[in-house]
């Protein structure tokens, strides 16, 4: 899995993720960090990237594009600090691998996981 880790969440995360043997990169690398959402998104798209998100604009710009790709994780209602973000992630990335390859979001809280299909319908 790649992902593209957005400027709401800290480095450490693509960091941590690289570390584990997944291709991760943060916004800044590509020089990002003032970059559009719908730029962001487009890139994770060109490069079948996983947006990992605090910014839940990215579920509004999927819910517009009624497309699979790409998959979004986004914390919410969760720890700040970034190791805590990490180990949760990396905790339960196996179990998601399927969803994501095949095009959700994923929203990762303290007390639960929430996880919606691609792409969103109005229904």
């Amino acid at each position: 899995m790649k992902f593209l880790v957005d400027n709401a969440l800290s480095p450490i995360i693509a960091k941590g993720l690289s570390q584990m043997g997944y291709d991760a990169i943060h916004v800044r690398d590509y020089n990002l960090q003032n970059a559009s959402d719908q730029d962001i998104f487009v890139r994770a798209g060109d490069e079948d990237r996983i947006i990992i998100s605090a910014d839940t604009d990215f579920g509004t710009i999927l819910s517009f594009q009624m497309t699979n790709k790409p998959s979004l994780i986004l914390f919410r209602r969760s720890s700040r600090n970034p190791e805590s973000q990490l180990s949760f992630l990396i905790a339960n990335l196996p179990n998601l691998r399927k969803d994501l390859e095949q095009g959700c979001i994923v929203v990762l809280e303290d007390t639960r996981i929430r996880l919606r299909s691609l792409p969103l319908s109005n229904k």
